[in-house]
C-alpha cells in the first residue's frame, strides 16, 4: 500500500520544461497510487478534467523562472505556487509540490507555510542515490548560499528529524561535509559547527566527511551551506550522465563491446534508474510548518509522480510534528543555538 494514500496535495500546474503534457501525465501516475490532487493551472492545457482522484483549479498566472522569487511571490497572490502554498496553509491539502521555479517555490512556501518555532533557516534536503545501500540525505543544496555556525548546526538535527521521521532510519549518522576529516579543516564556520556538534546530545555525529564519502554512504546525513551544496549536486547529477554516455558509447564501439553490453544491460538498466534524479522526486524543504516539495524542472511523468509521492508521503507520516519534537528533544532551538554556537 502507498505510503500517502489518502493524502490530498497541491501540486503547481506550471513549470514543467518539458510541457503540460508530463506534468499531467506524472498527476495521473500519482494519482493511481490513491493520492488526492488540486492542481493549479490551466485547465485546457493540463487535460486532467474527469479523472479520478485530480481536481484542477483553474489558474492563469505563474512565476517564471526569469523573475525575482521573492518580488514575484508577494505581488502576485493569485500566482499557481502562492495558491498551492495558501492551500496547505489552510488546510485544504496536506503537502505540496511543484516542479516549477525553485526559488519561487522556496519562497511561496515559507511566506505561507512560516517556519517552524526556533528554525532560523529552512534548509532543502534532497536524497543522494547510493548505489547498494540506502539513500543519503544532503542538506542545505540550495536554499542559503551564506550560513553561519548555527545555521549548519540546526540543518544537522533537521536533517536527523527528516532522516528518522520518513526514511526510517533508526539513529541517523550525521557527517559534516569539509575539505578534510580533521576536526580543524574548513572554514571558521564549520570549524564552529563541528565543536559544537561533537559535544550535541541527541544527534549521532560522525564528524567531518568529504566530497569523496558523498555517493558513498559514509553518513546518513550530510550537511553544508547551500552554496556547496547545490554546486555539489549539480556536479554529481553532470558525472552521473557523463558516465552513463560514456559506457553507453563504449558498449557501441565494437562487436565484442556490444555483445558485453548485451549482458550488462539489466544489471546497467538497474543501476541507471536508481540513479536517476526523477527516481527521489526532488528535495523537501525543511524547518517549515507544512510540507513542501521541490521538483526538477527537467522532471518526466515519473519524477512529476514521486515529487507528489514523496509530498504525500512526508504529510502521512507527520514529517513536520516528529521534526519538530526531535527539534525540541535534542535542544536545537534558537535560543540554544545562539548560545552554543557563534
Amino acid at each position: 500500500m502507498t505510503v500517502g494514500r489518502g493524502v490530498t496535495v497541491a501540486l503547481d500546474g506550471f513549470g514543467a520544461e518539458r510541457g503540460f503534457d508530463v506534468l499531467a501525465e506524472g498527476a495521473r501516475l500519482a494519482a493511481a497510487d490513491g493520492i488526492g490532487l488540486r492542481v493549479f493551472g490551466p485547465a485546457h492545457e493540463l487535460g486532467l478534467d474527469g479523472v479520478d482522484g485530480i481536481e484542477v483549479v483553474p489558474t492563469a498566472d505563474w512565476i517564471s523562472n526569469e523573475e525575482e522569487a521573492v518580488p514575484a511571490v508577494r505581488a502576485k497572490k493569485e500566482a499557481s505556487v502562492v495558491r498551492a502554498a495558501r492551500e496547505v496553509a489552510e488546510g485544504r491539502a496536506g503537502a505540496m509540490a511543484s516542479v516549477g521555479s525553485t526559488g519561487a517555490t522556496m519562497a511561496a512556501a515559507t511566506f505561507g507555510l512560516r517556519r517552524l518555532q526556533g528554525v532560523q533557516r529552512p534548509a532543502l534536503a534532497v536524497q543522494l542515490p547510493n548505489p547498494g545501500g540506502p539513500p543519503t540525505l544532503f542538506l542545505d543544496v540550495g536554499a542559503n548560499a551564506e550560513v553561519r555556525a548555527q545555521h549548519l548546526v540546526q540543518f544537522a538535527f533537521l536533517g536527523a528529524a527528516f532522516s528518522a521521521a520518513v526514511l526510517e532510519v533508526e539513529r541517523p549518522r550525521v557527517g559534516l561535509l569539509s575539505v578534510g576529516e580533521e576536526a580543524g579543516k574548513g572554514r571558521e564556520e564549520v570549524v564552529a559547527a563541528h565543536e559544537t556538534l561533537t559535544a550535541a546530545a541527541g544527534i549521532e555525529f560522525v564528524g567531518n566527511v568529504e566530497g569523496r564519502d558523498l555517493p558513498a554512504g559514509g553518513a546518513d546525513v550530510v550537511v553544508t551551506d547551500g552554496f556547496t551544496g547545490n554546486v555539489s549536486l549539480k556536479l554529481m547529477e553532470g558525472t552521473a550522465r557523463t558516465l552513463t554516455g560514456a559506457i553507453r558509447a563504449a558498449a557501441r564501439s565494437n562487436p565484442l563491446a556490444a555483445l558485453g553490453g548485451l549482458l550488462l544491460r539489466p544489471a546497467l538498466g538497474g543501476l541507471r534508474r536508481e540513479m536517476d534524479p526523477d527516481a527521489t522526486g526532488g528535495a523537501v524543504l525543511l524547518g517549515l510548518r507544512g510540507v513542501a516539495v521541490v521538483g526538477h524542472g527537467s522532471s518526466g511523468p515519473e519524477g512529476v509522480a514521486n515529487a507528489v509521492r514523496l509530498a504525500a508521503r512526508c504529510a502521512a507520516l507527520d514529517a513536520v510534528g516528529r521534526t519538530a519534537a526531535l527539534l525540541e528533544e535534542g535542544g536545537a532551538s534558537r535560543a540554544s543555538l545562539a548560545d552554543g554556537a557563534a
